[in-house]
């Protein structure tokens, strides 16, 4: 397409957003980045995955996003940078340790972790600097750390690359404080979380799966989401993770782009909703409420298509390669794609 034509093309786009979200904001990060971790209600940490250096940011969210009534009267409504540094290499996995100002990443390359202090809120630096490392159990070229952490007195990391390898590690000493018994086999993880009151890996057999666990104080409370490689999803009640209590043939294309950047997602603030990204250039928004026994193909409550639309005919397509809930406001995401953009959205209910 000629320039205008590529301009009256995303003109379009951009007022038809109007009918269907409620907000949409966009930032253009240096490189593409496949994690965004919250590290407070307004911020996020997000990082490049170049094999050289690469930056590491604390973003702030635009204030209208948070406007509650006129938002006509808050005029800020770009990204603001709050913190930066620079890692040596990719980041393809962090965490942000709840109850700190500590995060912790692992480059895809190997199992180690890398341990980052983001700077205290009273802003007397602004620089995100490396303070540490956790060494991996087990180092294979290629074999990248899932990682996972909770509220505890001790700051505290769960991690591990295959099934057979998960540990508990002290953040500040990177001690071991307890390995996983049991698993013989080196299955490579692809979700590590923490649950109440225990803890659930999901390693990956023949047909790739990924897994999230809604959050309860009561293991009735606990809902498991699994999504296949094959777009076959199925919810279960963690008290018996054998049997579905319902499922679905979710409408996405089965040969994702990279299967590190597949994500499925339970809403933290909307009931029944998951979000599934990663197997092209769209974040898909399902109702599981809507979902039976019977395994049928199940339609997106929601798409957000924003990252793929402006494109040209001559680019690479993107694909999406994180996403991420906003933990109170029901309908607000955080998405990140192959060609660096970042969005953040809030659909309208239909």
């Amino acid at each position: 397409m000629e320039e205008t034509e590529f301009a009256d093309v995303l003109d379009e786009w951009f007022i038809e957003t109007l009918k269907t979200y409620k907000d949409l904001y966009v930032y253009q990060l240096e490189n593409p980045t496949q994690v965004i971790e919250w590290t407070s209600e307004k911020n996020i940490c997000v990082a490049g995955n170049s094999l050289s250096k690469s930056e590491i940011l604390e973003l702030h969210l635009p204030q209208r996003l948070f406007a509650q009534e006129i938002k006509g009267l808050c005029t800020e409504r770009d990204f603001k940078v709050v913190r930066g540094g620079f890692t040596d290499g990719p980041v393809c996995c962090l965490v942000h340790v709840p109850g700190t100002r500590c995060a912790v990443t692992n480059d895809g390359l190997t199992s180690d972790l890398q341990v980052w202090d983001l700077g205290s809120d009273d802003r007397v630096t602004d620089v995100i600097r490396r303070t540490g490392g956790i060494r991996g159990s087990r180092n294979v070229a290629g074999s990248g750390s899932r990682i996972a952490a909770q509220p505890s007195s001790q700051p505290q990391v769960l991690h591990g690359a295959w099934s057979s390898d998960v540990q508990l590690s002290n953040v500040t000493s990177g001690q071991t404080l307890y390995k996983l018994a049991g698993p013989t086999s080196a299955d490579p993880l692809t979700s590590l979380q923490f649950l109440s009151p225990p803890l659930q890996s999901s390693p990956c057999d023949s047909v790739l799966w990924w897994a999230d666990a809604s959050s309860g104080l009561e293991p009735c409370c606990c809902r498991v989401i699994r999504l296949s490689s094959s777009g076959h999803a199925t919810v279960s009640d963690l008290r018996n993770q054998k049997e579905a209590v319902s499922q679905a043939q979710l409408n996405i294309k089965t040969r994702c782009c990279c299967l590190n950047h597949v994500r499925v997602s339970w809403a933290p603030a909307l009931d029944n909703c998951v979000a599934v990204s990663g197997f092209d250039g769209a974040v898909q928004i399902y109702n599981t409420s809507c979902w039976g026994t019977a395994l049928l193909e199940a339609q997106p409550l929601f798409q957000h298509c924003g990252h793929a639309i402006a494109l040209r005919s001559n680019d690479v397509p993107v694909c999406i390669t994180s996403h991420v809930w906003h933990p109170e406001r029901p309908r607000t995401l955080l998405s990140a794609a192959s060609d660096g953009s970042v969005h953040v959205w809030d659909w309208v209910d239909s």
